[in-house]
């Protein structure tokens, strides 16, 4: 028997997974069986390397994660499959990123030996072979786990299963909802008392994008995080825009740099912002972040509708989902939109879940 007001258990997938115009964002969540704590310094290095490894070959982009000691938050962003297809070109580039360079020479050769015989569906045959692994998202986590589980399994000596369950995904809307959330995944290290600044940890997006990841230059996650935070303004994964960016994205998790320190100050457990002059100028609410500082205080709590509550956004935009998912409820259910409680109550009204949760929140 159907429960009143319950959804179904298949996975959600944005409405908007094959629009050019509204972004397919989601949050997705893995912890490790019995939520051991496996992963050492090497092994968030690998996982990293992974993950940057399937973004390349995927075409998905990661906009924000971190990787902790046994589970990993990602926000990725699933956009549609270029109109027309992959250029031969493409195609083995991508095929570069995961696999080795005789793979992809082999690859090159077969669509070299096709093109010349004017033999248009082999051509598609080959792209068909590796294309339906791109611009996916089941796909995409995996592809990932698996890659990482092999790894890991070859390395420690074991076999079986690493991760507890199916991954976790939210869809988020963008603008101030993947703002938040970015944040939040960024903020993991903070909440669990690893680090005091989230600069200083690491295996994260804000880590990677200030002190410029294993190689040094950072500019992928520089890229995503631009990217969560203005992609509703247009703007693409433009790592030039950080300078301007950070300052935003620094205010979201209530830490504004001081001009002179370049560090924060923790007044009981909540970055107070110490904002310099052009910072100053931007925190009259201009619609680029949400003002109540008491956001940053949620931040620093777990709030489980962003891990489970479906749909996270704005009202219309979780409403407008609730509309296209209409089949996943009972007719008692009249919208979708439910308002944010527990630990997410300084963000109710600018943000709502798509599940009413009521343990635990």
């Amino acid at each position: 028997m159907k429960i009143e007001g319950a959804m179904s258990s298949k996975r959600w997938l944005s409405p908007w997974k094959d629009s050019a115009e509204k972004p397919a964002i989601y949050h997705c969540i893995s912890r490790v069986v019995d939520r051991r704590f496996v992963f050492g310094d090497v092994e968030r290095e690998h996982f990293r390397m992974f993950m940057r490894m399937q973004e390349n070959f995927s075409g998905c982009r990661v906009l924000s994660y971190c990787i902790m000691s046994n589970h990993f938050h990602i926000l990725l962003e699933v956009p549609p499959m270029p109109g027309g297809g992959l250029s031969d070109e493409e195609l083995l580039k991508r095929l570069s990123a995961t696999n080795s360079e005789a793979f992809a020479a082999v690859v090159a050769k077969e669509l070299s030996e096709a093109r010349s015989q004017g033999r248009g569906e082999w051509v598609g045959e080959i792209h068909a072979r590796f294309t339906y692994r791109m611009h996916n998202l089941s796909e995409f986590m995996k592809t990932l786990l698996q890659r990482f589980t092999r790894w890991f399994n070859r390395t420690h000596q074991r076999s079986g299963t690493l991760w507890e369950e199916r991954y976790k995904s939210v869809i988020v809307e963008s603008g101030i909802a993947a703002r938040t959330m970015a944040a939040y995944i960024d903020l993991n290290p903070v909440r669990a008392g690893m680090v005091s600044d989230p600069s200083e940890y690491r295996w994260s997006s804000y880590g990677e994008a200030v002190g410029g990841g294993p190689k040094g230059n950072g500019k992928k996650s520089r890229e995503g995080l631009v990217r969560a935070c203005v992609s509703h303004h247009g703007v693409g994964f433009d790592a030039e825009k950080w300078k301007e960016v950070s300052r935003i994205y620094r205010r979201t998790m209530g830490l504004a740099l001081e001009r002179k320190s370049g560090r924060a100050e923790v007044l009981k457990g909540v970055m107070r912002p110490q904002m310099n002059t052009d910072e100053s100028l931007d925190v009259e609410d201009n619609g680029t972040t949400l003002p109540d500082l008491k956001l940053a205080a949620m931040l620093r709590c777990r709030v489980r509708y962003f891990t489970d509550g479906a749909v996270i956004g704005s009202k219309a935009f979780v409403n407008e989902a609730f509309v296209e998912a209409r089949e996943r409820f009972t007719e008692k259910r009249k919208d979708g939109a439910r308002r944010l409680r527990g630990h997410g109550a300084p963000a109710a009204g600018e943000l709502w879940s798509m599940r009413d949760l009521r343990v635990r929140v």
